[in-house]
């Protein structure tokens, strides 16, 4: 025991790295995010709690640019400007203009707030994952020394990349259209609240749900259907794991849309629920009374 190699150590280790590798991954999302993302907004400033978030988006824009000769804003160069007589408010749902640099740092945003919101609840199928190299290299069914659960959290978060890719463009055609607003990156249109609620509700009750949460709910049957051996199948089996969370969760990652993409309490909210829904034994419960409650809620928003 005394003559085993550094190597050797090492991957005894391996789960105590894989935990904490993954929580300072989570760590640091979550400071990222709480830090502003890039963006030069104060996300505490963003995390309002509001019933109809649209009702309010208006006027806490309005309150935010108050001082905004002082706000950077990603995509508008305030220097020089004259800012006496301007709308204030009218100016804070107007559209920024999207240049490379803010494609950038939303897709940054974006892809950050995903791993900030679903690796604790990946983390268990990480860990299923390590174990089950471990224990293929102790029976010589391969020979990498080295698990690469690495290259499998890699693929993982690859495929919620692209996710973001995907939910930046749509972020950019809602703020475009002005459906959300550019100052507080929440709706500001009734239609668009009640529509992604009462979808997302109706998403949470949908088979199509049920079968990609059963996928992420039995990580030891998903890894025994799919595992593939070295570094291409860990990435290839990250990146189908990553298919099924998004396919399970994007619904859920548009109400993002509703009540703020950088709230900090929606974005909490929804990733205990994501928590709660993959890891605990009345998850898909806890799942269905969330859609019954999210068509309720898009219900009434069409009333106010």
């Amino acid at each position: 025991m005394n003559g085993a190699s550094p190597l050797e150590r090492l991957l005894r280790r391996d789960r105590v790295i894989t935990i904490a590798g993954v929580l300072t991954l989570c760590l640091l999302a979550w400071l990222y995010i709480v830090a502003g993302a890039g963006l030069g907004m104060n996300a505490w400033e963003m995390s309002r709690l509001a019933l109809f978030p649209h009702l309010q988006t208006a006027d806490v824009a309005s309150d935010m640019t108050s001082d905004m000769p002082g706000m950077d804003m990603p995509g508008m160069d305030m220097s020089g400007m004259d800012m006496s007589g301007m709308d204030m408010s009218a100016m804070a749902t107007e559209p920024r203009v999207w240049g490379a640099a803010n494609w950038a740092l939303m897709i940054a945003m974006w892809w950050v707030m995903m791993v900030a919101m679903m690796s604790p609840s990946a983390a268990p199928t990480v860990l299923l994952y390590a174990r089950v190299h471990r224990h293929a290299l102790a029976q010589d069914q391969i020979q990498d020394k080295l698990a690469p659960t690495g290259v499998f959290m890699a693929g993982y978060l690859l495929v919620w990349l692209g996710f973001s890719v995907a939910a930046t463009a749509l972020h950019w055609l809602l703020e475009r259209e002005a459906f959300v607003s550019a100052t507080m990156m929440s709706s500001q249109s009734r239609w668009l609240s009640a529509i992604v609620l009462i979808a997302a509700g109706l998403y949470q009750l949908s088979p199509f749900k049920n079968a990609c949460l059963s996928h992420c709910r039995a990580p030891t049957a998903f890894l025994a259907r799919h595992w593939r051996p070295h570094a291409v199948g860990a990435l290839r089996l990250g990146a189908l794991h990553g298919a099924f969370c998004v396919g399970c969760c994007w619904m859920l990652m548009a109400l993002l849309f509703v009540g703020g993409v950088m709230n900090l309490v929606w974005v909490a909210a929804l990733a205990i629920l994501v928590l709660v829904e993959k890891l605990f034994p009345a998850g898909p419960w806890v799942g269905r009374a969330a859609g019954i409650a999210l068509i309720a809620w898009g219900s009434a928003t069409l009333l106010v």
